[in-house]
């Protein structure tokens, strides 16, 4: 009876030490461990989040802190079955700044999935869906600096058009339904 009950706290014990064991190998300063894994990012079959990955609606976040040109960026998330985030409602634009500053403790420019690249003055998101809401700064586009869209730029902490060489974090977001 003793062997009944040692053996699911035992276990309880093992997940709760693998469960610190991978908050201690993330370390403090983010998510960088992150990119680029072999782990499976499939979420639509589960809809639930990867590990690290937040949950908007239903949707998966996840800031990437490592600084990328915005298509080295959207590489990466292709490679997690992801793309670079559309924001598509003010709520889900607090939400991604919020998982940017938890991540960060700053207010840092990060790349979107918005691009102007293919059609100059026609933008678009990555992942198809229509470009609707918006938070350009005032008098941006400016479409002289750039075709891809950064965020939490000046003061306002609104959109940017700057160049697509430019080296940010990102955001990417995936669906699970």
């Amino acid at each position: 009876m003793k062997l009944l009950t040692v053996s699911p706290l035992l276990c309880a014990m093992m997940a709760l030490t693998t469960a610190i064991d991978l908050e201690d190998e993330e370390g403090s300063g983010g998510r960088e461990e992150l990119l680029l894994t072999g782990e499976d990012h499939d979420v639509k079959t589960s809809r639930r989040c990867p590990y690290g990955w937040k949950r908007y609606r239903k949707r998966c976040f996840l800031f990437v802190s490592q600084p990328l040109s915005w298509a080295q960026a959207q590489k990466n998330c292709e490679q997690m079955n992801a793309n670079l985030a559309s924001v598509h409602c003010r709520k889900e634009h607090k939400f991604i700044r919020r998982l940017i500053f938890r991540a960060t403790r700053q207010c840092k420019l990060t790349w979107l999935g918005g691009s102007n690249a293919k059609v100059n003055y026609i933008w678009t998101w990555t992942d198809g869906t229509n470009f609707r809401y918006t938070n350009w700064c005032r008098g941006e586009p400016s479409n002289s600096y750039g075709h891809c869209l950064e965020m939490n730029f000046s003061a306002k902490k609104c959109w940017n058009d700057v160049f697509c060489s430019c080296l940010r974090p990102s955001v990417c977001v995936k669906n699970i339904w």
